[in-house]
C-alpha cells in the first residue's frame, strides 16, 4: 500500500508541474516581447527568468530526491527501526527516475541548441 501512496503522490506532483507550465505559457499571461540589451531578440527578461526558475526548480527537486534516498539508505544501514527496505527502495527509484528524466531534458536542450547554432543566418 505504501507504493500506491508514493506513486499517487508522484503523479500528483507531476500533474501540478504540468499545470504550472501550461499556465505560464498562456498568451494572456505572457508579457510583451522586447529585445534585450545582450542582442537576443524575441525573448523577454521575464520569460527567460521564468524558464531559468523552472529549470532550477527541477534540478533542486532532483537533488532533493537524491538527498532523501541517501538519508533513508544511511538510516536503514544504521538499523533505524522506523525505516523499512521497501521505503528505501522506492525513494531510490524516485531519485533514479528523476535523474534520468533530467538527463533526457538536458540532452534535448543541448540538441536544440546545436540545431539552432547550425542554422544559417
Amino acid at each position: 500500500m505504501i507504493e500506491r501512496a508514493d506513486i499517487n503522490s508522484l503523479l500528483s506532483q507531476m500533474r501540478a508541474i504540468k499545470t504550472e507550465v501550461q499556465q505560464a505559457t498562456r498568451p494572456s499571461e505572457l508579457q510583451e516581447i522586447k529585445p534585450m540589451d545582450s542582442g537576443l531578440q524575441g525573448i523577454s527578461k521575464t520569460e527567460s527568468n521564468s524558464f531559468a526558475t523552472l529549470l532550477k526548480g527541477a534540478v533542486d527537486k532532483v537533488n532533493e530526491h537524491q538527498s532523501d534516498a541517501s538519508r533513508l539508505r544511511e538510516a536503514y544501514e544504521r538499523g533505524d527501526p522506523s525505516v523499512d527496505l521497501p521505503q528505501v527502495m522506492i525513494q531510490a527509484q524516485k531519485a533514479s527516475v528523476s535523474f534520468q528524466a533530467m538527463t533526457q531534458v538536458r540532452n534535448r536542450l543541448v540538441t536544440a541548441y546545436e540545431d539552432v547554432m547550425k542554422m544559417p543566418i
